[in-house]
């Protein structure tokens, strides 16, 4: 069988320089997830309001 084993982290060392550059490359890096995420809202809202269009007749 597998052991498990629970760490705890308490306390971070980091450099204030390393840190906003650690945040600037995060922002970066979700922008293409917040992308997808929206393309695939305004998706779903076609659809949706596609469908409520047709069975209200308002199309």
């Amino acid at each position: 069988m597998h052991e498990t084993t629970e760490v705890v982290v308490k306390d971070i060392q980091m450099p204030f320089g390393s840190m906003v550059v650690f945040m600037v490359k995060w922002t970066i890096a979700s922008i293409p997830a917040m992308i997808i995420v929206v393309l695939l809202a305004m998706i779903a809202v076609a659809i949706v309001g596609g469908i409520f269009g047709a069975l209200l007749g308002l199309g």
